[in-house]
């Protein structure tokens, strides 16, 4: 595994702490995350909300954007996209988000 490549996986693994107050459930189960690029000094994270019209968009994103700063504290630019295309869908959701929801057979 490239070093990049770990650098984006402990990120996916800090962002499971931030959970949607709403709903109890952590972004990354949520479907939440679209994209992690990490470079130099440089993280970007590609997000989505459920709705266009949550109300929890600006927490979520500033928690992001808070546990990425702290598991990386040496980078200086930390971005975090909100967007809508594609748009979310209870689809996106792993395995035990749908589970936890009853939204699963399995």
């Amino acid at each position: 595994m490239s070093e990049t490549r770990a650098v984006e996986e402990n990120i996916r693994a800090v962002l499971r702490e931030v959970i949607d107050p709403e709903v109890g459930m952590n972004v990354v189960d949520l479907g939440l995350i679209y994209g992690i690029e990490a470079a130099e000094n440089h993280v970007r994270v590609t997000m989505t909300m459920t709705t266009p019209a949550c109300p929890m968009g600006s927490y979520l994103t500033d928690r992001v954007r808070e546990v990425v700063q702290q598991a990386l504290p040496e980078t200086e630019d930390i971005e975090v996209d909100l967007v809508w295309d594609p748009p979310w869908g209870p689809h996106m959701m792993s395995e035990h988000a749908k589970k936890h929801f009853g939204w699963s057979d399995a």
